[in-house]
């Protein structure tokens, strides 16, 4: 657990001037954050890390506290304009410290080839999809789930027999069908590759290669198919563990952000999941 204390610089009242409430004032107070210690260092040694490669002058927050605010809008889902009043900064450059982190963080999430490495004949994995909620646009059409009754991005993952995340894709419109997303992303093909064999639910059904799904329901189903589906069903349970664990980074369950940045935040996040030490 972290704990961050305003500084008593900041113990004033900070305008913030909206549609909703024109003339209102925010107040930052000490605040808990459900990560630890460890884990804001390890942050912050990378943004370190990439200071020094662009040779970057002075900030206003050092690597610490960048991390700290970064983690804070990802935990959390606060609004930038939540965190610039807690750190004593503008809200544009609150926002600019969370985007070169994110990127900073998802640099270091692992590539298709490079999750299923190690994996080949004998062995299985969990392949499953989900949806990152968002805020309806104007174009919103393409965003549109209709398994889910909702508009957001498709994400598909990779997970372990335990349900340990090994990859996630790219975020795609909600709209996209499961079985197209993995086609698209190239898992059906790298795990054919490899002779891995996939679990997957009914969604994925006639992807064939080593994809396996459940049969289809039928009023007469013979009782071995009900036990492969049964079998099926609990070999497959721990991979919603995956998405579990991605979810409880509060940013993923209603995204706020561009479209275009969902990808990267599921990168960044995956890539504090690998981490042993989350607190």
């Amino acid at each position: 657990m972290v704990t961050w204390q305003s500084p008593r610089s900041l113990a004033v009242l900070i305008p913030l001037d909206t549609a909703d409430s024109p003339g209102a004032l925010l107040v930052p107070y000490p605040a808990m954050l459900n990560v630890s210690y460890e884990l804001v260092e390890h942050v912050s040694w990378l943004i370190y890390a990439r200071r020094r490669e662009l040779n970057s002058p002075w900030r206003r927050l050092g690597c610490f506290k960048q991390a700290l605010l970064a983690l804070a809008h990802l935990r959390k889902n606060e609004t930038f304009a939540q965190l610039a009043a807690g750190f004593g900064v503008s809200t544009t450059t609150a926002w600019r410290y969370v985007d070169e982190t994110l990127d900073v963080l998802a640099a270091w999430a692992p590539g298709l080839h490079e999750a299923l490495t190690g994996l080949g004949e004998g062995d299985h994995v969990i392949v499953d999809g989900t949806l990152i909620p968002i805020d309806r646009i104007a174009a919103d059409e393409p965003y549109y789930s209709m398994k889910h009754r909702r508009h957001g991005m498709n994400v598909q993952v990779i997970a372990r027999p335990d349900g340990t995340p090994l990859w996630f894709s790219r975020a795609t419109p909600g709209r996209t069908h499961d079985l197209t997303a993995a086609r698209a992303h190239g898992i059906v093909q790298a795990c054919l590759t490899r002779q891995i064999l996939v679990l997957a639910d009914r969604a994925y059904q006639g992807a064939g290669a080593t994809v396996r799904t459940p049969y289809k329901n039928h009023r007469e189903q013979p009782e071995q198919y009900q036990q492969f589906n049964r079998d099926h069903a609990r070999l497959r349970a721990p991979g919603e563990r995956a998405f579990a664990q991605l979810k409880s980074w509060r940013i993923l369950r209603r995204a706020r952000c561009s479209t275009r940045r969902i990808g990267t935040i599921v990168q960044a996040v995956h890539t504090l999941l690998t981490c042993n030490y989350l607190g």
